[in-house]
């Protein structure tokens, strides 16, 4: 959609477009960094696509927000939706920013590309063929994710007017069509099995290029961190208002600080290297990355400022996240469950369950349950780490212990074999 396309006002559901906004937008951020680190036009084209498709949910949010407000009261119950609507539509326009670093070939050092750690998940994006084996058959048919360990996050889908749909939150349920492209999330093996069975040709992986300015490593070190911390406030985010957490959102006001503290030492780390490279303007695009990375962690402060400042989350955007793409779980560890005493790592949760903990929050009055004999649980958290203390981006060393509460993300099957890990078949309530 152009901007100067009008949008009038249509009924829909707050709750639906708003699990669609945050789907977007998390899907915007994964596109956004893979077209930068990939050197890739076309997934840099389709974040363009989705930012516009944003404008139109933007839109279409507010004006529902606004004619359900008739009275003081709920002016300040939908206040909260106000400040998430907002906040996607912020992560939307930084996105774009970072795709047009390599559509308008705005300059970026090849050091950048090597940042990408070779054991994280990439995004590919793929054409169905006419004739590939996946055409009119649904995921839970093609098990892919369970065979291969590649997850369809997306798929953009051509219509009869001549303009595309994107499903961002498909399910088991959802077909595959010949034409439809699908963005996949996985590793390089089961990447290459997914990649020629949809399009029918071979899978070529861009080879990230040696790290040649040894000056700009501390800059792009920097900026690597400072897209791990804003994604992580966002799912954080998006849990704080879920659970009403002040806990949380206390976390994600830390996190945006940080990001902020780390924007500065790049800048004087980018300044330095400018006088030592031969072509300074190629270190704009690294600037334009480190401004867009800060929105997002300012945007992720939006979403969770209403817990912040007490304010009651409003019901319809728990049950938008609750309906979302990945979910979301909080749950606390049993003893004598599989996870009572064991690491992160002992136990596989990530591979055994697809549900990535984003943090845990150590229980009251189980201290002791599971402590390292060297006192540390070999992921630099203390085994006598405080009752109450948050733990942000556990690691495979991270121990956990009975009363442990922890917040995952991931699929809703996985977070059914998540919550059985840990003993406790339900989410729990706020804090």
């Amino acid at each position: 959609m152009h901007r100067d396309e009008p949008v009038k006002y249509e009924p829909v559901s707050v709750k639906a477009v708003l699990a669609e906004m945050k789907d977007t937008a998390e899907l915007l951020i994964d596109l956004s960094y893979s077209a930068v680190l990939h050197g890739s036009p076309d997934l840099a084209a389709e974040v363009l696509t989705l930012e516009s498709r944003m404008d139109v949910l933007q839109l279409q949010a507010r004006m529902s927000v606004m004619m359900a407000a008739r009275s003081p009261e709920d002016v300040e119950d939908l206040a909260p939706v106000l400040g998430v609507i907002g906040a996607a539509e912020k992560i939307s326009d930084a996105a774009g920013d970072i795709a047009k670093v390599v559509l308008e070939e705005v300059g970026l050092p090849d050091a950048m590309r090597a940042a990408l750690p070779e054991a994280v998940e990439t995004l590919v994006r793929v054409p169905v063929a006419d004739d590939s084996s996946y055409v009119g058959r649904t995921l839970v048919r093609i098990n892919m994710e369970t065979e291969t360990g590649v997850r369809v996050i997306a798929v953009r889908r051509e219509q009869a007017t001549g303009k595309a749909r994107w499903i961002t939150n498909p399910d088991r349920d959802t077909d595959l069509r010949a034409g439809d492209t699908l963005i996949l999330r996985g590793f390089e093996e089961g990447l290459r099995e997914v990649y020629e069975a949809a399009s029918g040709e071979a899978y070529e992986p861009l080879e990230a290029p040696d790290p040649a300015v040894e000056d700009l490593e501390r800059a792009v070190d920097s900026i690597v961190l400072m897209k791990n911390m804003s994604e992580l406030a966002v799912d954080l985010a998006y849990g704080a208002v879920l659970f009403d957490s002040r806990g949380v959102a206390e976390e994600v006001a830390e996190l945006e600080a940080e990001v902020d503290a780390l924007q500065s030492r790049f800048e004087a780390w980018t300044l330095q290297a400018a006088a030592r490279v031969d072509d300074p303007v190629s270190l704009r695009g690294l600037v334009h990355l480190a401004s867009a990375t800060e929105v997002i962690s300012d945007a992720a402060l939006d979403i969770s400022e209403g817990v912040l400042r007490g304010l009651k989350a409003h019901p319809v955007v728990a049950e938008a996240v609750e309906e979302s793409d990945e979910v979301i779980v909080r749950t606390v560890v049993v003893a004598g469950s599989e996870l009572a005493g064991a690491t992160l790592g002992d136990r596989e949760v990530k591979t055994e369950t697809g549900m990535r903990v984003i943090a845990v929050r150590r229980g009251h009055g189980n201290g002791g349950d599971g402590d390292d004999v060297d006192g540390d649980d070999g992921d630099g958290e203390s085994a006598d780490d405080e009752d109450g203390e948050w733990i942000v981006s556990p690691g495979a060393g991270t121990q956990l212990r009975a009363g442990d509460v922890l917040i995952a993300k991931g699929t809703r099957a996985g977070a059914e074999r998540f919550t059985a890990m840990a003993g406790s078949p339900q989410k729990f309530e706020a804090d």
